[in-house]
């Protein structure tokens, strides 16, 4: 009996050392992709700051190129990095080169014949090289739409080899620089300084740069077709473009529900926004957010609010944890007079439940139905939580508070911002909380879209204006 009870304590003694350690290496493992998580962040932001003041400074289109390329390199330790754009003859070209970057294709004789110097090199070739989007792995990012890692490039078939050892491709990401879903080129870094290959954090932090670079590159063509157009106020035409361009064209079609979304300006510039986000399967991301202030400053904040709330969901589900890491990305960057209130909630069709937080934005609405009385209800659940950017992320954690309700068939969702409840008639009386709630237990059965309008109607009856002192915004999520 001795023997069997020292052979079951040396069996626990065992099992709970492996278990010690096993939760000793998940921590570990946690900490690492915490710290990881961090950096990229830090270099996100640093890029989105080159950016913003590289648009300040006014930039034409080839210096911006530039700027993008040297930030690149700086971000990520590359010893090169190039930007190809998209031409019209449906073809890639260097626009800007830093650094010894490899050419896509493989040199032409008369061309290794002539280059003596690699100054010379640099300008004669990397500068002028352009080739068919079908070609190369360029050619492929720019296909696809796709990040590609190469991790080593001396075994990958896909990277041309060069005589000259100074064009090794020992490892490289390209990127494409998007818009919406319209790809505008091409970013690539080749070969990091340590001499090692790069990693999947590399190639989202790249991935990252290009999606501002975007941004940038757009937002910087319209600056430049209104100067050049000498509009009257290019202040607000500037914001009114960058706040347009930042809402959606086109909203996901989820299997399961009906989605539609409304955005109506007033006379001045506003920072409203809205977004669907497909975050996989039948589950999605619903964001509704409100910038204080006006004109362009309220217009840059809503960009970079908006990329935040798109970097994050796309790696954390949890709406407390996304508007958690937003406000810590976004705190210290705003003025002191600048807030951004943001409402954040993931709907998940397989769970019948909505999750969302509040970051100081209005309740959102939801209706449902009492199938077996036939009765609908409408209310307007509550959470805790303080604005983006007001306070640091040691006041705001505490005080976010993160809810579930369930989402079932012909239930109505509906988030929108303070423009439509505060929308007043010529007595001063508000449309307030109630009237939207009873508006939309009227409109029940209509389509996400019909109820959008209707409520628009129903606003417009009510205040006897056809526009408004502040910008409104409507999203309607109808499950069917």
């Amino acid at each position: 009996m001795s023997l069997f009870l020292l052979f079951m304590l040396l069996l626990c003694s065992g099992l709970l050392g492996w278990l010690y350690f096993r939760e000793l290496k998940r921590s570990s493992e946690y900490f690492e992709r915490a710290q990881l998580a961090q950096q990229e962040k830090l270099i996100v932001a640093d890029f989105m700051h080159e950016m913003v003041q590289a648009l300040g400074e006014e930039l034409t289109k080839e210096e911006l190129f530039q700027r993008i390329v040297h930030a690149s390199i700086v971000s990520t330790g590359a010893l090169s990095a190039c930007v190809f754009e998209k031409t019209d003859k449906d073809t890639l070209r260097s626009v800007a080169v830093e650094g010894l970057f490899p050419p896509h294709r493989p040199l032409p004789e008369h061309v290794r014949a002539k280059v003596s110097t690699r100054a010379k090199f640099i300008e004669s070739v990397l500068n002028n090289e352009e080739f068919p989007i079908t070609e190369g792995v360029a050619g492929e990012v720019y296909r696809t739409k796709k990040t590609i890692l190469i991790e080593d490039g001396r075994s990958d078939p896909r990277v041309v080899r060069h005589d000259d050892s100074s064009l090794l491709v020992t490892t490289a990401i390209c990127a494409p620089i998007m818009f919406r879903d319209e790809v505008l080129g091409v970013l690539a870094v080749c070969n990091s300084a340590d001499g090692a290959s790069f990693t999947s954090t590399d190639q989202s932090v790249v991935q990252s740069l290009a999606e501002q670079a975007g941004i940038a590159i757009r937002n910087n063509a319209f600056l430049t077709l209104m100067m050049e157009r000498k509009q009257i106020d290019v202040d607000l035409a500037l914001a009114r473009n960058v706040q347009l361009l930042l809402l959606p064209q086109e909203l996901p079609v989820v299997p399961g529900v009906d989605i539609d979304a409304r955005y109506v300006s007033s006379h001045s510039i506003g920072g409203d926004l809205y977004d669907v986000i497909p975050l996989g399967g039948r589950k999605f991301g619903v964001a509704i957010a409100d910038v204080s202030g006006k004109g362009i400053p309220a217009s840059i904040v809503m960009a970079i609010c908006r990329t935040n709330l798109h970097r994050v969901a796309q790696i954390e589900h949890s709406p407390w944890k996304v508007l958690s890491e937003v406000n810590h990305a976004m705190t210290g960057e705003l003025k002191q007079d600048m807030y951004v209130t943001v409402l954040y909630a993931v709907i998940d069709l397989d769970r019948n439940e909505i999750v969302y937080a509040r970051a100081g934005h209005e309740r959102p609405l939801l209706c449902s139905t009492d199938r077996e009385r036939g009765v609908s209800h409408a209310s307007f659940p509550d959470s805790d939580g303080f604005p983006i950017g007001m306070i640091p992320s040691e006041q705001f954690d505490p005080f976010l508070e993160e809810k579930t309700i369930p989402f079932e068939e012909g239930d109505i969702f509906v988030v929108f911002t303070d423009g439509v409840i505060e929308t007043a008639n010529n007595t001063g009386k508000e449309f307030s909380t109630s009237r939207l709630a009873d508006a939309v237990k009227s409109l029940r059965k209509r389509t996400a879209a019909e109820i959008n309008e209707g409520l628009l109607e129903t606003l417009e009856s009510f205040s006897g204006k056809w526009s408004y002192d502040d910008d409104l915004t409507l999203v309607s999520v109808k499950r069917l």
